[in-house]
């Protein structure tokens, strides 16, 4: 153990394979357990220490090569979660097996060996056994060496009720009868993988056919009548898997995936091995009855967690600093492979908006690096963030970009060769990447990857010399001094000198860069593609160029330029009214995403403003949304692309909410009512945006319609649409209502985000946030703690001086248990809403009536 490691196990006995039993007891919530883990014993030693959390081990015992069999005291170090194992006279080096019996209870927190519950069609409550052991729980299901390093196969075999499904990461070998009404499934051993990977679920399920993906059976298991919802996953895993094993050019390292929904379960999904677990939201989905994004969104989950089975599992991070490779990979992979999917769904220029939110976050002075030392493992939770999945994903795909798509994947595919079953750190990746590609890689990316922040690239045009000068500064919302703090761009630009187009590839450094482009440009566009994790400042002369045609720029280049130009309004860099005047010309755009680059920014408008004032920005709404609208019209025609159904509920939503327009709004409480009489008489991207439009303005009765569809849904993408349109609804009493609704019905995976988006409430927002005050400890106890900074998200829109002040007040005296940091940057986020409400709120009216 390297001096100061005192977080980290010995090194002294290494686990090789996991022989693990377990009985739970789904009516009494508990379980019971044994297991013999062979192990290698390095040096003699009097005490073996191991990870066990809410566990009670019963008895202890070591069995030696020479057969001597060696009892051992149990003695625990409740905080730092693990237990030590003595023995009366040294253990000798070799190869040994532990022996171990234990027991421990289903929580109800979604973490460790959990339960999660359900009631069927005929109101009979069922319970499900079930695991999420990423980053460190693995602990409180079994004792364990709980460290991605510690890889040791595993052998498993679950003891449980004859009429239960049992589930783990592999095939099952033997069914037995274990009597009292019980079977023990002995399931195949498993290949060397982290404890975090583990699964066991056991329950009811209703498992489809495995579906025979080139070799390898692929099924999805869910609570017995969803099995109708099953199909799409099965499309896109067996799409994934065959997509994966080709890229990485291996084969899938498992013996057979199952695809799981669960009622409940705090995550998005988990890769663990082979049993991959989902939200019931993020698997099961009717293609018929869910909008494009949902849809999108079931196989990005689905596309990620099959990626992981080579990029995470099969190769694994040595510690948790490294989580970033498992996660920004996935992320960038899923994008790869639901691109091929469904090439139509335009899936690269669709990230360009979870990278904007990456990039938000990343222009704080409270950011963080993508990868930084993470000593104690509670400190893992903070890496899982927007920065660890989307600017990871961003970066990789700049330099994706950069050095060439097919010399990018050999790279890929040469590490997961050379580190399969094994463990990696970050700099093995850049050293492949550089062996298959030549580029520097690895001084290029340690810029992006080991410091927080991102440039702005400024860009000056010498016509004269026919050259452009680029020079790069840390970009920020809220001044301060200059850092020093410069990276290593991958720049790609275009130009057109002479009216003839031209390309330049370059890597800038920390001085100015010049670049000789052989004339005078007509135009210049920096960041060519849009792949670049920065931001582009352009010379006013040269901004002019490029917006006087903007059909020059292919789609992401327009989204970063709306969104680069509002970053500079926000910043304080630009005025208000050059975002206005550029929202202006994305009114013939036909991708929803570029929509969204215009309409967020418009919504933090109308945030600032007060009552009175906001009919000028809804008259700017009208006039710029409402010819889209009529355009494409209430209902799909034939023929039109899958992401114009997105593009029309973009808009629409647009019209009903953001600029009230009454006509809009009367059609979509015809149009819900039809929806809500027959639900297939509706196109389902319409369906969602009229019950927005419907709760933005809804009464109470709306509000009890809207609860009982919550509470009878067809899909759990219904029931997310409705139980979050609770939170849009207007007043006090129904404020109260929703938040009531959160602290004791909502399932406890859900309520923090109903409650985010309670206090993300234009008007209500205010009453919500006392409501968290009051009931703050009791929230604390009820949602999972890794779910904590999720409920706080929606207090960055609490932007009145005043209530700013009271939130900065009563979060500095109730700090958070995990992801404190993540807590800071909501904070400083809502410092930027202040600054800029007392720099920008009393000239906004102004700044509409002059566009």
């Amino acid at each position: 153990m390297p001096d100061g490691d005192t977080h980290r196990l010995p090194y002294t006995v290494e686990p090789t394979r996991y022989d693990l039993t377990l009985c739970p007891d789904l009516d009494a919530a508990t379980f019971d357990g044994e297991e013999r883990v062979r192990v290698i014993v390095h040096e003699p030693t009097a005490e073996i220490m191991l990870n066990a959390a809410d566990l009670e081990i019963h008895e202890a015992g070591l069995m030696g090569e020479d057969g001597a069999d060696r009892s051992a005291r149990v003695t625990f170090d409740e905080g730092e979660e693990r237990a030590v194992l003595s023995f009366e006279e040294p253990v000798p080096a070799g190869d040994h097996t532990l022996r171990l019996t234990f027991s421990g209870v289903l929580n109800d927190q979604l973490q460790g060996f959990y339960r999660s519950r359900f009631t069927d069609a005929e109101g009979v409550s069922h319970t499900i056994a079930t695991t999420q052991f990423e980053a460190t729980d693995a602990r409180r299901a079994f004792p364990c060496w709980d460290e991605p390093d510690r890889k040791a196969s595993f052998a498993v075999t679950l003891i449980v009720d004859e009429s239960l499904t049992a589930i783990s990461n592999s095939e099952i070998e033997e069914v037995s009868d274990a009597g009292q009404g019980k079977k023990r499934c002995r399931f195949a051993e498993t290949m060397r993988m982290s404890t975090y990977l583990a699964a066991f679920v056991v329950g009811p399920f209703e498992l489809t056919e495995p579906v025979d993906v080139d070799g390898v059976p692929l099924r999805v298991a869910c609570v017995p009548g969803k099995g109708d919802l099953t199909g799409f996953a099965l499309e896109i895993g067996a799409h994934a898997l065959r997509f994966f094993t080709e890229y990485f050019d291996i084969p899938y390292p498992a013996g057979k995936l199952d695809l799981i929904a669960l009622p409940d379960f705090a995550m998005g999904a988990m890769e663990n091995l082979g049993a991959v677990t989902f939200r019931e939201s993020l698997l099961l989905i009717d293609p018929d009855r869910a909008t494009r994004v949902e849809l999108e969104r079931v196989a990005d989950v689905v596309a990620h967690e099959i990626a992981h089975m080579w990029f995470g599992d099969l190769v694994t991070m040595r510690w948790w600093n490294g989580i970033w490779l498992n996660e920004a990979f996935a992320t960038f992979m899923e994008m790869l492979c639901v691109d091929d999917f469904r090439p139509d769904w335009l899936r690269w220029v669709t990230f360009g908006l979870s990278r904007g939110s990456a990039m938000v976050t990343d222009g704080l002075a409270t950011t963080r690096p993508v990868e930084f030392p993470v000593r104690r493992p509670v400190e893992a939770e903070a890496m899982f963030d927007i920065l660890t999945y989307e600017k990871g994903a961003g970066v990789v795909r700049m330099l994706e970009r950069y050095v060439g798509a097919d010399s990018f994947r050999r790279g890929i595919a040469e590490y997961i060769a050379k580190h399969s079953y094994d463990n990696t750190e970050t700099t093995d990746l850049w050293d492949s990447v550089e062996a298959a590609t030549g580029e520097p890689a690895r001084s290029t990316m340690d810029t992006w990857i080991y410091q927080g922040g991102y440039p702005v690239l400024s860009v000056a045009a010498d016509d004269e010399a026919g050259t452009i000068t680029l020079t790069q500064s840390r970009f920020r919302y809220l001044p301060g001094e200059d850092d020093g703090a410069r990276w290593k761009a991958p720049v790609l630009l275009r130009a057109s000198v002479g009216g003839e187009v031209v390309r330049h590839r370059l890597v800038m450094g920390d001085e100015a860069t010049t670049v000789e482009l052989g004339g005078p440009p007509e135009w210049v566009v920096v960041n060519e593609g849009g792949w670049g994790f920065y931001r582009v400042h352009y010379e006013q002369e040269l901004l002019d160029r490029i917006t006087a045609e903007t059909d020059r720029l292919d789609a992401l280049e327009r989204f970063n330029l709306a969104s680069d130009t509002w970053a500079a309004v926000v910043a304080g860099l630009s005025p208000v009214g050059n975002f206005l005047k550029l929202a202006c010309l994305y009114g013939d755009e036909t991708h929803p995403s570029l929509w969204a680059a215009v309409l967020a920014p418009l919504d933090y408008l109308d945030r600032m403003m007060e009552p009175d004032a906001r009919p000028v920005l809804q008259r700017y709404v009208r006039d710029l949304v409402g010819p889209a609208f009529e355009r494409l019209g209430w209902a799909p025609v034939d023929g039109e692309g899958e992401t114009t159904r997105t593009l029309r509920a973009t808009v629409l939503r647009a019209l009903g909410v953001l600029g009230a327009d009454p006509e809009v709004r009367k059609k979509a409480a015809e149009v819900e009512a039809c929806y809500f009489a027959d639900r297939a008489s509706v196109d389902p991207d319409v369906a969602a945006a009229t019950t927005a439009v419907v709760a933005a303005a809804g009464s109470t009765a709306d509000y009890e319609r809207y609860l009982d569809r919550f509470a009878n849904p067809a899909t759990p993408q219904e029931e997310m649409r409705f139980l979050f349109s609770l939170a849009a609804f207007d007043g006090e009493d129904l404020a109260r209502r929703t938040m009531e609704l959160a602290r004791t019905e909502v399932r406890t995976q859900n309520a923090p985000f109903l409650i985010s988006q309670l206090l993300a409430n234009r008007t209500a927002g205010p009453v919500a946030w006392q409501m968290v005050k009051e009931h703050w400890d009791e929230l604390l106890e009820r949602f999972p703690d890794n779910l904590h900074d999720r409920m706080l998200d929606g207090m960055t829109t609490l932007s009145t001086p005043e209530l700013a002040d009271d939130v900065a007040s009563f979060m500095a005296d109730h700090p958070l248990a995990t992801k404190q940091r993540t807590m800071d940057q909501m904070l400083e986020r809502l410092e930027i809403a202040v600054a800029f409400r007392r720099r920008e709120a009393a000239g906004l009216v102004a700044a509409f009536e002059a566009v």
